[in-house]
């Protein structure tokens, strides 16, 4: 411990030993997913990533006789500072995140710091880890070791859990994965409701578009907005993130896959599911070069998959809690399995993250029978 040091990132060279360093942690973990390097770098570059439009943070690597031997971001979301505190964030509060560490004492020496800077900030309050932004990789994976993240989903030791709790870290909110076999069809109930839109003519599901891509983008992000506005976490997307995202996800994104549900003609739901990236990418170890590029680009051209994940669905607020929400619902979840099956060979869907108080959604989840398979924490702390 005398010899550990903990300083702040400031090179690209720092950005690269710090993107490097899970690399070696993880290389006995069969379930970690090495992320592609240039994406992982993207993350950290405020010049290549949106979210810093409104957002500053500082990484910090720690060092040990020389060797890197942890990592850890300390960053601050001006957008979060404006929300309603009862939402989680809202004034004087800061956020660490993309937390690795070889041992509990470099992982506090780490968590030392980054609380320090958040301090020197002016921040009140710390929530962690969210790595960077809400909308990336929020929580500690604390249930669900046993096989792999989906795309845009995290992985953690875990040890991590119990070093967090004795840094008297108490948890303030839980998300949830849920997953299903999509190879089945679903109960009688969900398939009379079904039945019962299609015969609705005000219903209309119909596939995006994506040679209008940003038109549908727009129509997905104004039902999102409303519908997500009062959740825990929620922090608006800013047009700098929506064009990062557009340009990182139009790849994978396919007509079929995605679902807006219109009601008498007006867009009131939708539904995003993508292929599992995390299948095409584990096994390029984090490098495109020199072949792995070849592979992926053959694999975009009509992914095969084992899942597909729904990061998001979204219904508008006036029609939250009523029974036309369940039966948009259930209709756009029915007509991407039967695609995903279809078109993509899929065997299970993951449906998440869900908020642990989210009984509408987790409601959805159950009636159609999936089971809960991944946990994952955020924890706050007064600085």
């Amino acid at each position: 411990m005398a010899n550990l040091i903990i300083r702040p990132v400031e090179t690209k060279k720092d950005r690269k030993i710090f993107v490097d360093l899970p690399f070696r942690l993880y290389a006995d973990d069969p379930h970690w997913v090495p992320p592609l390097k240039s994406e992982a770098l993207g993350l950290i570059t405020p010049e290549k990533n949106g979210w810093f439009s409104h957002a500053k943070g500082q990484l910090f690597l720690a060092e040990e006789d020389g060797r890197v031997v942890g990592r850890i971001s300390a960053h601050i979301d001006t957008l979060a500072l404006t929300m309603p505190p009862e939402q989680g964030f809202g004034p004087g509060v800061g956020q660490w995140g993309l937390m690795e560490a070889e041992r509990q004492d470099i992982f506090q020496a780490l968590l030392d710091r980054a609380e320090a800077w958040l301090r020197e900030q002016g921040m009140a309050r710390a929530l962690g880890p969210i790595s960077m932004s809400i909308w990336e990789e929020p929580g500690l994976l604390i249930d669900g070791y046993d096989h792999s993240p989906t795309i845009m989903m995290g992985h953690a030791k875990r040890e991590y859990r119990g070093w967090i709790e004795r840094a008297n870290y108490m948890p303030i909110k839980q998300l949830m994965t849920y997953e299903v076999d999509v190879t089945k069809q679903f109960p009688p109930i969900v398939q009379r409701i079904i039945k019962s839109g299609e015969k609705n003519d005000r219903i209309t599901i119909r596939n995006v578009d994506k040679s209008k891509f940003e038109e549908e983008a727009a129509i997905i992000l104004a039902i999102l907005n409303d519908a997500w506005r009062d959740n825990w976490g929620f922090v608006p997307l800013t047009p700098p993130e929506i064009k990062d995202v557009g340009v990182k996800l139009k790849p994978i994104v396919f007509n079929d896959l995605i679902r807006i549900a219109e009601l008498d003609g007006k867009p009131v739901a939708f539904m995003i599911t993508l292929p599992d990236l995390n299948e095409a990418i584990k096994p390029l170890n984090g490098n495109l070069l020199p072949f792995g590029w070849i592979k992926l680009l053959w694999w975009l051209r009509k992914p095969k998959v084992r899942t597909v994940r729904v990061p998001l669905m979204g219904v508008v607020k006036e029609l939250q809690a009523s029974r036309m929400a369940s039966q948009l619902a259930f209709m756009m979840i029915e007509y991407i399995r039967r695609a995903s099956v279809e078109h993509y060979d899929a065997k299970r869907a993951e449906i998440g993250w869900i908020l642990d108080d989210n009984q509408g959604m987790r409601s959805i989840a159950e009636t159609i029978e999936s089971r809960m398979n991944k946990v994952y924490q955020v924890y706050e702390r007064t600085l």
